[in-house]
């Protein structure tokens, strides 16, 4: 157990009668942890060397998204990221290019594409035009063009538990919304709302465009890893969504799920082998911006509807055959009777 899960159960050195000295140390740690903080997010910025820029082109202009455009749509973006990896190559970045190359497949159905940067993805895997049920992954830091096989894997876990879990006649599809930029997890910008407040406004926008293409009628679920779940508190009031999932949260940015102002379902889960355990659950705005995200998603206090997420570590929520996934799967099929909790 983390020092942080110590504390936050009262579990001192010194037992039942050393409370005023657990209430100390308590204090002390907070403290100390709200330092920390600022020092990493304001004091001590890193100067980590920036990756030479790859060239690539603008985004493919696209036509209103709709059910009936949506094939025009894949085709044309996979036609900008085989031109993006044409340009890679000719810059003689071979694991862009063949990222790139690949997101260029025939197979790939892709909602959005630009190579330009860290790059932006989102990438339809099943039929959305026809779904009954549609998952979003929002993913957390350090989450690229250069990492997004990893991202794609948990897509894909996803979308082959939802097909083989759904009953007969349910369509499914997953969404893997790689739309901003991440913060690195070594980095100023991962203890602070800032990306995520960015982030907002575009997820905001992609569930307007998924309702534009399936209907109201469809159950919507987003399931968000990490900072991704910073980014879906700052999008989730008033979002047309039915659930919305925390796993390996550092917080939200708000007290308690009523505070994020959102109609769905709140849920979170953390693995037992998570470090995000002993992430500092504080919060503080210092020079312009917050530090920290606040209330553990877990806790009591914060009132989420907490599942099982079985033993796994910060990068297995989507692991085949884990208990997260089970039960990930079971909220974006609104099974939520059979969701198991610990």
């Amino acid at each position: 157990m983390g020092l942080a899960s110590r504390y936050r159960r009262g579990e001192g050195d010194g037992g039942d009668g050393d409370s005023a000295g657990v209430r100390r140390r308590t204090g002390r740690w907070r403290r100390a942890a709200l330092a920390a903080l600022v020092t990493g997010a304001v004091v001590l910025p890193l100067s980590a060397a920036g990756r030479p820029e790859i060239p690539a082109p603008a985004p493919a202009s696209l036509a209103p998204l709709s059910a009936s455009t949506l094939d025009e749509v894949y085709a044309a973006n996979r036609a900008n990221a085989a031109e993006a990896a044409r340009m890679a190559a000719g810059h003689h970045d071979r694991a862009r290019a063949a990222t790139d190359r690949s997101l260029a497949a025939p197979a790939r159905h892709l909602l959005a594409f630009d190579g330009r940067g860290s790059g932006r993805v989102t990438e339809v895997l099943g039929d959305l035009g026809r779904a009954d049920r549609i998952a979003v992954l929002v993913p957390g830091s350090d989450t690229s063009l250069d990492t997004y096989g990893r991202f794609h894997a948990a897509a894909a876990a996803l979308y082959g538990q939802l097909v083989r879990q759904a009953p007969a006649g349910t369509r499914t599809a997953v969404v893997a919304w790689l739309g901003y930029e991440t913060p690195g997890t070594v980095s100023t910008t991962v203890t602070t709302t800032g990306r995520a407040e960015q982030a907002a406004p575009r997820l905001r926008a992609l569930v307007s465009d998924l309702r534009a293409i399936a209907g109201d009628g469809p159950r919507l679920s987003l399931l968000c890893h990490s900072y991704g779940s910073v980014v879906c508190g700052r999008a989730a009031a008033g979002l047309a969504a039915d659930d919305l999932a925390l796993v390996g949260s550092p917080g939200t940015g708000a007290d308690s799920a009523a505070a994020l102002h959102t109609r769905a379902r709140v849920w979170a889960a953390r693995g037992g082998d998570d470090w995000v355990e002993n992430v500092p659950h504080l919060d503080a705005d210092l020079f312009g911006t917050t530090v920290g995200f606040g209330t553990d998603p877990v806790s009591p206090a914060f009132g989420a509807r907490v599942f099982a997420a079985g033993d796994g570590g910060h990068s297995d929520y989507f692991r085949p055959g884990s208990a997260s996934l089970t039960n990930l799967t079971r909220i974006v099929l609104g099974e939520t009777e059979a969701v198991t909790h610990d």
